[in-house]
Formats: structure tokens, sequence, C-alpha cells
């Protein structure tokens, strides 16, 4: 029996290192943003956060069960169940 919530939400992650990490976080983050509005998503939830000094990311927050075509035309490195 599956116990998922229904509408339980995925954080995709893209992972950057190095010195210029923040900044290409930051503009893959733009990306991402563009393709919730072309591609209708309701979830706006994406941005680039700091990890360390020298890994930043890029994600974008989406429901489970939208996720696989997004997965599949994006690419992420790796993904977690958002809890916020």
């Amino acid at each position: 029996m599956d116990k998922r919530p229904e509408n339980r939400k995925l954080k995709l992650i893209w992972d950057f290192h190095g010195p210029d990490a923040e900044r290409t976080a930051q503009h893959h983050a733009i990306h991402l943003k563009e393709y919730l509005l072309k591609n209708g998503f309701l979830s706006n939830i994406s941005g680039s956060e700091s990890v360390s000094d020298n890994h930043f990311i890029a994600y974008l927050v989406i429901e489970e069960k939208l996720m696989p075509p997004v997965r599949d035309a994006l690419k992420p490195h790796r993904g977690q169940v958002y809890n916020g």
C-alpha cells in the first residue's frame, strides 16, 4: 500500500561547484523560473542557495506526480522530498 501523501512535493536540485558556482546557480535558477512559467506549473518555488563557500545549488519544487516529465526535460543532479 502506498503511504505517500497525495500532494507530496519534491525539490529537484542542480549542483554547482567552484569559484563561479554562485553566479552559475543564480543564472540557472532564472531558467528554472522561466521553465515553470512557460509550462504553466502552479508552483513558483525555485531559486538558488549556498551549501558551502564553493558549492551552490539551483532548485525547483514540483508535485511528485508531475516530476517525471520535468526530470526528463531538465535532468536534475538529484532530488529530495520538500518539507517547506
